[in-house]
This record gives structure tokens, C-alpha cells and sequence, in this order.
């Protein structure tokens, strides 16, 4: 971590008058005004710009500092909220000064702590939101896009860190400089041999008890309720000699087995305790079954998704807020079938009353992006539209309804001019294997860079 920046004192004056030149709002100015109040010297040293950021665990400000060269140079000041754990802040703080400042991963300057009032330093990118500019980026463009979210995931996963938030708001893009930044560990976690010390206290150690079988009801009431085979674990010797219970089956059925509803047997059953990190979209399929031992391989089918949304043009492409809805809109571009197959993979058991087709992923994304006829018989019915894409048009239930934005749309000779006619195979092989419903053998980060669609690029 740097010393704090050498910076001539502020006024309080100066930043009024920063303030006037930069129009704010007055919750804005509230909480800036509130900010200098509880760490003091932030004021000596920082004039705080604007609030450009909001979470659930923190803020972000702009903030510029003078330089005792005479330079201005801008930070990001990321305030967590006083209730954040000593550990997790230790930990977030720790994952930024090992591996932050290289590969497309964001670093700390310094970090200001009055009482359990914390405020981290660093340097601040420009870059564009992502809803705005997802539209309208070549081919070319994404392709640098997700190579150097890949650098950033093969950089952390090789010290032992999950950043488990993998999403566009954290991975920072400067469209113009090609600039990347990777952002945000508040939720990391270790794997079992992390060179992240405090992330070793971190480990999650979810409770043994099973999963409640909800179900949800979607278009067609298509219903999908998600069971799971009671937990078990190696009998010790003493425990193989005592007398064996009756024969319990691994499968717990009852009288809603295969119907569109619920029984009361089901729902007094106990939730599953795993780790749940992560934004709703993003999740993958172990942690929306809620599986135990969950890794590296959770950032990389958010990496997916990512991919899925720059190739189609639509984000975000999932929203759901109930994970297993968000599973069912899973089922409906890679199959019911293979996501049950891969479930068993993991301990988990799925149940489809409606077997749901894997897609074709380059003819959903193409279609998605305008370049292919919205009448493909090839599409299921929730993806049908009238001839004009921006007129979408689903089914009230169906899981596709508004969890794919419009998006932009472009004329047949701009996106060949983006490059959009002549994408390989090789971005929609890649994209299959970052969305591989089988945690054991999803891409990893340093696979991918391996890849053939990046045959060209120097990493």
C-alpha cells in the first residue's frame, strides 16, 4: 500500500467552490458533508467530487487530490458502511494490496480508518456503464472485453481468491483506452489453499441440512422444483457397529412429487445453509442449488453470462431475484435435461415436468442481436417475436419476459461494419465451455486465454 498522497491542505472553502463547479444533488451533498464529519482528515488531503457509486455494503466518491508537484490527480474513496465485520474489511483490504494493481485488477492506495468509519483510496478509471455502451461494441471490442476479464480472473484464481460478484459494474471498461479494472472483493472468499491469509477464516462451513423442494410455476405452468439427497458423510468405526436405522431413501418424495404444487410436508422442511454470494443474473447453477463446495468456477460462468450478454446485446439476459427461477430461465438456453444430469454431478437432484431444449447458442445470440429472422423455427416460444426486434413480444410468465433489455438495434450494414456477420465458432465454443453446467469441468481462466479465439492476441 502507497503512503497517503502528498497533497497540499484543502480548504473548506475550495471545496465549496469545487462543488459549485460540479452540480450535485443534495442527498449527494448530505452525504459527502457527512463523510468529512466522521473521517476529518479526508478533508485535508481530498476534495470529494460526487458519490458515483452505491451497494449494499458501500459508497463510492470521486474525490480529487492536489499533488505537492502542483498535479491534480483523481481517487475513488469507497466507504464501507459502518456494520461491515473487521475481518471482511481486513480481507477485502488484504486481496487489493497482494493481488490488486496488475492484470486488470484494481489496486489500494491507502485506507483511512476513524472508529469502524473506513474509507479505501483508489485510483480512480473513467470508464462507461455497461448498459450504455453493450449495444453498440464490434466484435472486435468484445473479444478484448472478455480476454481481459479472463487476465483478471487467472490473476486472483491463482492466489486462492473467489471473487464471487463477477458482473459488469465490477469489472471496469474504458471503451476508448481499452482500459480494465476488476473492482470490488467485498465478498470474496478463499479456496481450501488460498495465499490470502484472512480469507482462510473466511471459508464457508454451511450447515447439514437439506434443501426446502419449491417449485415454480412459469409459462405453460411449467413447474421446476429443486430436491436434494439428505447429506452424508463417511461412518467413523464406532459408528459402524451400532445398530443400523431402518433404510431411508436418498430421495425424499411425497404427495406433491411431479405436480404443480407444493405440500405442506415440503415447505416445513429446512433451508440449506451455503454460500449465496453474488447478484441475482449471475449466479451459478451450484450456488443457486445451494451446493456446499463451490470454487473458482463460479466466477468464470459469470464470466459467461457476460460473454452471453456483449454476443446478444441484451443485459441484463437473466433477472430473476428467486434462485429458482433464475434456474429455470438456466434451463431454458442450456436444456432441463443437461442441467439435471449436471446437478447429480454435485449432489443435487432437479426435477423438469416439462423437458426444456438446449439451445443453439449462436442462432439465440444472433437472433437476439438482429441478424437472424425472429421466425426461426429454431427458437422456443419464449424467444418469439413479430419481425421487428425491438417489439418483443413474450408470454406474461414466460422467464425470458423483460430479463433481456432491448437493447440497441443496429441495421444489417452497421453491424457488418461491427464486425457482427463474421463472428467465428470459436467465441461460441469458448462461450459453451465458460457456461458448462458442471462446476468440475467448466473452463478455467488459464484454459480460456488458451483458447483459439485468442490465437492473435498477446497476453
Amino acid at each position: 500500500m502507497e503512503a497517503a498522497p502528498a497533497v497540499q491542505r484543502s480548504t473548506h472553502q475550495s471545496v465549496e467552490k469545487g462543488r459549485s463547479r460540479h452540480k450535485i444533488s443534495r442527498d449527494v451533498e448530505t452525504d459527502i458533508t457527512y463523510l468529512y464529519e466522521v473521517l476529518p482528515q479526508l478533508s485535508q488531503i481530498f476534495r470529494i467530487i460526487d458519490k458515483i457509486g452505491e451497494g449494499t455494503f458501500s459508497s463510492v466518491y470521486l474525490a480529487e487530490a492536489q499533488m505537492t508537484d502542483g498535479s491534480r490527480r483523481m481517487f475513488a474513496l469507497k466507504h464501507l458502511i459502518p456494520t461491515s465485520h473487521p475481518v471482511r474489511i481486513a480481507a477485502e483490504l488484504q486481496c487489493l494490496t497482494v493481488a490488486g494493481g496488475t492484470e486488470n485488477v484494481m489496486g489500494v492506495t491507502y485506507c483511512f480508518r476513524k472508529e469502524h468509519h473506513v474509507v479505501i483510496v483508489m485510483p480512480y478509471m473513467e470508464h462507461q456503464t455497461f448498459v450504455d455502451v453493450v449495444g453498440s461494441l464490434s466484435f472486435e471490442d468484445v473479444k478484448h472485453y472478455i480476454f481481459h476479464l479472463l487476465k483478471a480472473l487467472r490473476h486472483i484464481h491463482k492466489f486462492g481468491i473467489i471473487h464471487r460478484d463477477i458482473k459488469p459494474t465490477n469489472f471496469l471498461f474504458n471503451q476508448q483506452r481499452r482500459e480494465y479494472s476488476l473492482v470490488d472483493f467485498g465478498l470474496a472468499q478463499g479456496t481450501h489453499d488460498t495465499q490470502i491469509e484472512l480469507l482462510k477464516g473466511l471459508l464457508s462451513k454451511p450447515k447439514r441440512e437439506e434443501v426446502i423442494p419449491r417449485k415454480i410455476v412459469s409459462s405453460k405452468h411449467r413447474s421446476v422444483p429443486v430436491r436434494t439427497p439428505l447429506n452424508q458423510r463417511q461412518k467413523t468405526p464406532a459408528e459402524s457397529q451400532k445398530p443400523k436405522p431402518p433404510a431411508v431413501s436418498p430421495m425424499l418424495t411425497c404427495n406433491c412429487y411431479m405436480t404443480d404444487r407444493v405440500c405442506n410436508i415440503c415447505l416445513s422442511r429446512k433451508q440449506q445453509v451455503a454460500p449465496r454470494a453474488g447478484t441475482p443474473g449471475f449466479r451459478a447453477p451450484e450456488v443457486l442449488t445451494k451446493c456446499p463446495n463451490q470454487g473458482t468456477a463460479i466466477d468464470m460462468w459469470s464470466a459467461g453470462v457476460i460473454l452471453l450478454s456483449l454476443l446478444s446485446g441484451r443485459y441484463p439476459f437473466f433477472k430473476a431475484n428467486d434462485d429458482l427461477i433464475a434456474l429455470t430461465q438456466i434451463m431454458t438456453i442450456r436444456g432441463s435435461k443437461e442441467t439435471i444430469e449436471a446437478a447429480k454431478t454435485f449432489g443435487k437432484s432437479i426435477v423438469c415436468s416439462r423437458e426444456l431444449p438446449r439451445l443453439d447458442l449462436r442462432i439465440l445470440c444472433e437472433t437476439l442481436r438482429g441478424l437472424r429472422s425472429w421466425d426461426d423455427s429454431s427458437l422456443p416460444a419464449e424467444f418469439q417475436a413479430s419481425r421487428n426486434p425491438a417489439e418483443v413480444k413474450l408470454d406474461a410468465g414466460s422467464p425470458a419476459k423483460k430479463h433481456m433489455s432491448s437493447g440497441s438495434f443496429k441495421s444489417s450494414a452497421e453491424l457488418q461494419e461491427m464486425g457482427w456477420d463474421k463472428v467465428p465458432d470459436d467465441v461460441y465454443d469458448l462461450l459453451d465451455k465458460l457456461l458448462d453446467l458442471n462446476p468440475a469441468t467448466r473452463i478455467t481462466a488459464s484454459m480460456a486465454l488458451q483458447h483459439p479465439l485468442f490465437k492473435d492476441m498477446t497476453d
